[in-house]
């Protein structure tokens, strides 16, 4: 049975995980593969026509899953040579990518009750 939209899942968990962390997306990267619930990058269809058209959109850099790499010999050598590659196989390749270096993890605000004490400070001790 063919499967419609799973290629959308690296660049549903960076949103997410940009909006859990308050980092912003670097918006110079379009992205496309699909994500297991391990973290691997799997491969996704139509390749050369998602690339021409963030080609035409003006964007000029590209995350790929790594095993679609054979792919790109579909895509015009101008169009390939124009734009910066970035092969991945894994989530957290994408999110350094496109996030930052800066280490993933949520950052968790105060909430009612915390007294304004760090998540650190809350997990050492109860609420009191």
């Amino acid at each position: 049975m063919p499967k419609d939209g799973p290629s959308a899942g690296v660049t549903l968990t960076t949103a997410l995980v940009s909006a859990a962390t308050r980092r912003p997306v670097d918006r110079r990267w379009a992205m496309t593969g699909e994500i297991t619930l391990r973290g691997l990058v799997l491969p996704a269809g139509g390749i050369k026509e998602k690339v021409l058209a963030a080609h035409r959109a003006g964007v000029r850099r590209v995350i790929l899953p790594r095993r679609n790499e054979r792919d790109l010999r579909d895509v015009p050598e101008e169009t390939r040579s124009a734009l910066q590659w970035r092969l991945v196989d894994r989530i957290d390749e994408v999110l350094e990518t496109a996030l930052g270096s800066e280490p993933v993890g949520a950052q968790i605000p105060p909430g009612p009750g915390s007294r304004g004490r760090s998540p650190d400070d809350l997990a050492a001790s109860p609420l009191q």
